[in-house]
């Protein structure tokens, strides 16, 4: 875990590890401070907050949360006395993912189950245990503005992108976006609620802002490049599940086809197989809000990462 300055007052604490639920967090230490995104379980937020406070003033009057993925809220519990902000929809799908049965997921016999398989050994750094669900209590529809000393901070409603509560966190005065998993930085993507259109256009919203400083939801931090590398990779998986569905091909099919040129050097490249999924559900007509089927998508990647890229190091370790 590293803590970067990356304006004045404004901090990026980052999860370098690669894998499953390492997300990014970010503090602007004004007007009471403001800590955007907690982490999937509470050592690993204890963490966070523990390296703030080597620079922080106090602890935040208020706590962001980008969306209701559990990578970005379950941590909100440590923080009592703080506002929790959200979209409306984050609030409202917060019991969607449950750590009880996450943690239950850790220790079950999944002889035969590839999928839980895969996600078992994803859960591996987390310890879900003592979580106790704090959703958003200030929500809002479309955009919210905070005066911290002066300086506005924009929290704008993007989705649904990568699930439909997907918002950003714009800090003008420093140049910064918080962007949430509406950017992964070489990284695969996972898309839940949402659109790849809608997705695609919030990426063009971020790059519209030209931040010197981009957090995605996970990796590096980036400039304007990141957002637009997120761009190209879900437009050619479109284009190319486009293809394929257009041919009869089942999506483990297509996922396996797919040539992932510079995109196979990100970390999770079977994480394809989710995309495939999204736009096969799309092609078909499928509302974006309806439900996904987590074990089928964790069984096909999990194949597919097995068949390809098991034996493969990260790109972090080749770099």
């Amino acid at each position: 875990m590293k803590l970067e300055e990356i304006a004045p007052r404004v901090f990026a604490c980052l999860q370098q590890e690669p894998g499953l639920g390492f997300s990014n967090s970010g503090l602007i230490d004004r007007g009471g401070g403001l800590i955007v995104d907690t982490f999937w379980d509470l050592p690993h937020t204890r963490e966070m907050i523990e390296r703030y406070s080597k620079v922080w003033r106090a602890p935040a009057r208020r706590v962001v949360n980008t969306h209701y993925n559990g990578d970005h809220c379950w941590g909100n519990q440590l923080f009592p006395r703080a506002e929790i902000i959200g979209h409306r929809r984050c609030a409202e799908s917060f019991s969607k993912e449950n750590p009880a049965a996450l943690q239950a997921v850790k220790s079950m016999d999944v002889s035969g189950q590839p999928g839980l398989a895969g996600l078992q050994r994803g859960l591996e750094p987390w310890d879900f245990s003592g979580i106790d669900l704090k959703p958003p209590s200030v929500v809002f529809d479309d955009r919210l503005t905070i005066e911290m000393d002066g300086s506005p901070v924009e929290i704008v409603y993007v989705g649904p992108a990568h699930t439909d509560s997907d918002v950003i966190v714009h800090v003008p005065e420093s140049r910064v976006v918080f962007a949430g998993d509406i950017v992964f930085r070489l990284c695969s993507p996972i898309g839940w609620e949402g659109t790849y259109a809608r997705w695609i256009a919030a990426l063009d919203y971020i790059i519209s802002l030209n931040p010197d400083v981009v957090v995605p939801g996970h990796g590096p931090l980036c400039g304007v490049e990141g957002p637009r590398e997120m761009k190209a990779y879900l437009v050619y998986v479109r284009e190319e599940s486009k293809r394929f569905f257009e041919a009869g091909l089942p999506v483990d099919e297509a996922a396996r086809r797919i040539d992932l040129g510079p995109y196979e050097i990100w970390d999770g490249p079977e994480r394809v197989f989710f995309n495939v999924e999204r736009a096969y559900r799309e092609l078909r007509g499928d509302p974006p809000d309806a439900p996904v089927n987590a074990n089928f998508l964790f069984a096909g990647a999990t194949r597919l990462y097995l068949e390809r890229w098991a034996n493969r190091p990260s790109s972090r370790e080749e770099a």
